[in-house]
């Protein structure tokens, strides 16, 4: 089977990736002219329906057509696509997004992620330490990627950013069925499966419909644990489903109600160890990042005179798994190893009301309430085998500390923002949020710890000192205050918009777990800070977005100025690897970011994306350096330049069918994945700085679309680049690097019942 399909798909990937749509009708009557203009996008980034070029921030928009032509069915796709912004994945499911060079690595452990991600009205996003679950992208309406602060219609964690990603709803005008196979060769012999299904149904006509979609991954893995002796170890297995109810009984109500699974499940981690060679890592048992999450939403709109109101309520619960082999920390000498197992219970409510466009003055008004349950049980272990080889007893199992905590976090906030239109091509938009935002984290009691680590590393047989944990609540971090945006916006010619704007963002304060606490390992070794207060952030940009050459050519330059301050960072004591949240003065971040798509002749597409960006430290005490490890002058975790080419083709084949060819280029520069120097060591350079490289991906693909079918081939990473595009920052992970994923040759099938 696997000889086959690389035969066959090898036959057409010399011809490449496209953009059009997959199904496609090619009856002559309702073939589709050849491509001679730009399309019109419509977005909901503002939370009101209007044309993206009338929008006054930097937004990269996806259908799912164009998704499912580019085969993007994650994460690393949308970053590929979207100028300014870097994934950093160090294994699946554990994801963070930086945007504009706002990050300071590519981990956040113990802190907010920089750019929120919210499916539909949830928010998914988190800290870095915790998993970040990375939802399968089949029947999505719309992706929106909002780059910025969008701290006013957003919240916390959009401090750079915002990726939307935007369901599909149910039709109640009639019966639609599609599924698409996805089949490919990973490496020489990795076989990955992609299966996707949608079905929906009206159960009265105009009324009520229900949509059902499904979906299964497959996906071998390419990476060999030598410690374990598990051959592609990092194989991914991933499913689930979302059942969507729509009820419409009169022009003015709409009722949804969504219920939705979805599981992701790797064996073992992406990270490897370039000193073993290509693709090798090495741990005691595999590292897991897995997460389940469960979501429940009913969302409620009605169409007053005047104005809609929506309301939107979800419950979501998130089950996961972070279990990662900690020896490195010691550079293997002893069994050291962290079992988290992480539950999440969210609820959040959202009520806004938005005028109806067509007036001089346009309004939203709204309220948001969230809140977060997380329990985490940590589990610090041995091994059986090494506690027999060095005679160390009195633990009732190989866990040495076993820790049982949970945290609540809450965020309230009103919100608004009012445009006034001097003429139809002049106006004027302000936005303000105020609201709080607090989080504490309590200890519970039946836990215990031991001196294991003591006795492991200076070689002390015998049993342990078990000490039970006593119950403990932590100082309760929050934070009160607006944020808020201001925008010029002008249209000189009907297909020019320009822009001017001033935004802010901020971040969820944050408590140390371990605040206070001097290292038993080394007791000169710093002692814990008690934690972050928020930072923040203001973002100033001017933007130009338009179409010239009756359609056949659309932009959008933005360029951008951004001051950030009391930057939360995240380091570890280097005598125990002990994590903390702390702050350090300030850094400024300036760029340019470009899309551009021509038709420079009929069905022929050229589209560019990129940008060029500098972020660098730019405040510094020397407090603050010791603490931090920054230095003045030290480059955030952002590329100097990242940007993509996509050129496609369309043709007809014959009278019935319609052919698309398309080749991508994408480059990412390199950047740090840390600060260069030592917490708590002035002056000396971090044993484990390092930076990403300079890669270059090429994708391509051939496709032929049918009344009803669409048969494709693809490649990616056509010349198998194999750069290291991360770095992890912290010492107790040997594996700390991930590469580019090995070429990918495969075919897809798309059908439209």
């Amino acid at each position: 089977m696997r000889a086959i399909l690389l035969a066959s798909a090898c036959a057409g990937a010399i011809s490449a990736a496209w953009t059009p749509a997959w199904a496609q009708t090619t009856d002559e009557a309702e073939r589709p002219a050849a491509a001679t203009a730009v399309e019109e996008v419509i977005v909901t980034a503002t939370r009101r329906t209007e044309r993206l070029q009338d929008v006054p921030l930097a937004v990269t928009t996806f259908s799912q057509e164009q998704l499912t032509a580019k085969g993007i069915v994650g994460y690393e796709g949308l970053a590929q696509q979207t100028p300014g912004v870097v994934l950093n994945r160090a294994s699946a499911n554990f994801n963070n997004f930086t945007a504009r060079g706002i990050s300071t690595n590519g981990y956040n452990a113990n802190l907010q992620s920089t750019v929120a991600v919210y499916i539909d009205e949830l928010p998914i996003s988190a800290n870095g330490n915790s998993t970040i679950l990375d939802p399968t992208l089949y029947d999505v309406e719309r992706i929106e990627f909002l780059r910025g602060p969008q701290g006013t219609l957003f919240g916390s964690g959009s401090l750079a950013g915002a990726l939307r990603i935007l369901t599909k709803a149910p039709d109640p005008s009639g019966f639609d069925a599609s599924a698409l196979v996805d089949v490919g060769v990973t490496g020489d012999d990795s076989l990955r499966q992609r299966y996707n299904g949608m079905l929906n149904v009206p159960l009265v006509e105009d009324q009520l419909a229900l949509r059902l979609v499904g979906y299964y991954r497959h996906e071998e893995g390419y990476i060999d644990n030598l410690g374990t002796g598990k051959e592609n170890a990092n194989t991914l297995v991933a499913g689930g489903g979302r059942a969507v109810l729509l009820w419409e009984p009169t022009d003015r109500l709409s009722l949804k109600l969504l219920a939705s699974h979805e599981s992701s499940q790797p064996r073992d981690s992406n990270t490897v160890s370039p000193a073993l060679g290509l693709d090798k890592r090495v741990s005691d048992r595999p590292d897991r990042f897995t997460g389940k999450m469960t979501n429940y939403n009913a969302t409620l709109n009605y169409q007053f005179d005047g104005a809609k109101l929506t309301s939107s309520t979800t419950f979501s619960e998130f089950n996961q798994r972070f279990y990662v082999d900690l020896a490195g920390t010691f550079a293997g000498a002893i069994a050291f190893a962290l079992d988290a197992d992480g539950y999440d219970d969210t609820f959040v409510q959202e009520a806004r009301l938005v005028s109806d466009p067509g007036g001089r003055i346009d309004w939203v008004l709204g309220g948001f309430y969230f809140e977060r349950r997380r329990d985490v049980d940590f589990g610090y272990r041995s091994s059986p085998q090494f506690l027999a080889a060095r005679g160390i007893t009195g633990l009732p199992d190989e866990y040495y500390q076993r820790l049982f905590s949970y945290a609540k976090q809450h965020e309230k906030a009103l919100f608004g923002e009012l445009t006034y239109r001097f003429t139809d091509d002049l106006w004027v938009t302000g936005g303000l949020r105020y609201g709080s935002i607090d989080a504490q984290a309590f200890t519970e009691a039946g836990g215990y710890n031991s001196n294991y680590l003591t006795n492991a590393l200076f070689g002390i047989p015998g049993p342990l000192t078990v000490t039970p944990i006593v119950a403990a609540t932590g100082v309760k971090a929050k934070d009160t205050g607006p944020s808020y945006r201001l925008s010029l916006s002008w249209r000189p010619t009907p297909a020019v918009t320009t822009y001017a704007a001033v935004a802010t963002g901020f971040r969820a304060p944050v408590v140390n777990a371990f605040g206070g606490r001097a290292s038993v390992i080394d007791p000169t070794d710093i002692v814990i800070p008690a934690g972050a207060k928020s930072d923040d952030l203001i973002n100033y940009e001017v933007g130009v977005r338009g179409r010239w050459l009756d359609g056949r050519l659309a932009a959008n330059i933005t360029a951008y100025y951004i001051d950030w301050n009391d930057i939360q960072v995240q380091a570890n004591r280097v005598s125990d690897s002990v994590q903390f949240a702390t702050n350090i003065g300030g850094a400024r971040s300036r760029g340019v970011e470009f899309e551009v798509l021509t038709i420079p002749a009929p069905d022929l597409t050229v589209a560019f994306n990129g940008s060029i960006n500098s972020a660098k430290v730019d405040q510094l005490t020397a407090a603050e350096a010791a603490f931090s490890g920054a230095v003045l002058g030290a480059r955030l975790a952002g590329p100097r330049f990242q940007g993509s080419i996509v050129v496609n083709y369309g043709f007809d084949v014959m009278e019935t069918a319609r052919g698309n060819a398309s080749v991508s280029v994408a480059r990412w520069g390199s950047f740090p994945g840390s600060f260069p120097n030592t917490p708590g060591r002035p002056g000396v350079p971090s044993p484990t700085y390092d930076t990403t490289e300079a890669y270059t991906v090429v994708n391509g693909s051939l496709a032929v679309a049918f009344e009803k079918a669409t048969v494709g081939v693809y490649v990616e990473n056509l010349f198998d680049d194999r750069s290291i595009a991360y770095v992890h920052p912290e010492a107790f992970v040997a594996r700390r690097y991930a590469t580019v994923r090995p070429r990918t040759i495969g075919v897809r099938v798309g059908y439209n019942f």
